[in-house]
């Protein structure tokens, strides 16, 4: 069984081992985000590209383009709901634990 690294000063690259332990410093790597943007641009740039190309009437287009522009939105504001909730889920907790440690010290002295 491993043990999670003390807050001690070992690193790791260029990070301290209590980015490890605190999930409030733990963010997204540079590498991670431009491969997230890279996938999204390029799925909606193929995607227009795509409808751009298709051998219908210029109507049926406007309804593609409509519906995938509508539909990218729409995941854009549902990803951030989702984002706003697990962060305020996050600081809920941090206040119960906060109470429940306060009242606890309280009790034990």
């Amino acid at each position: 069984m491993t043990s999670i690294p003390s807050q001690s000063s070992q690193t790791y690259g260029s990070y301290s081992s209590a980015a490890y332990t605190n999930p409030d410093v733990i963010g997204d790597s540079p590498a991670w985000l431009s491969f997230i943007w890279i996938a999204f641009a390029a799925a909606l740039g193929l995607m227009l590209v795509g409808i751009y190309f298709l051998p219908v009437d210029w109507w049926i287009k406007g309804y593609l383009y409509m519906g995938t522009l509508f539909l990218t939105a729409s995941t854009l504001t549902l990803s951030k709901s989702l984002r706003d909730k697990h962060e305020h889920e996050r600081l809920v907790n941090r206040v119960k634990s906060a109470r429940t440690e306060q009242v606890l010290s309280k009790y034990e002295s």
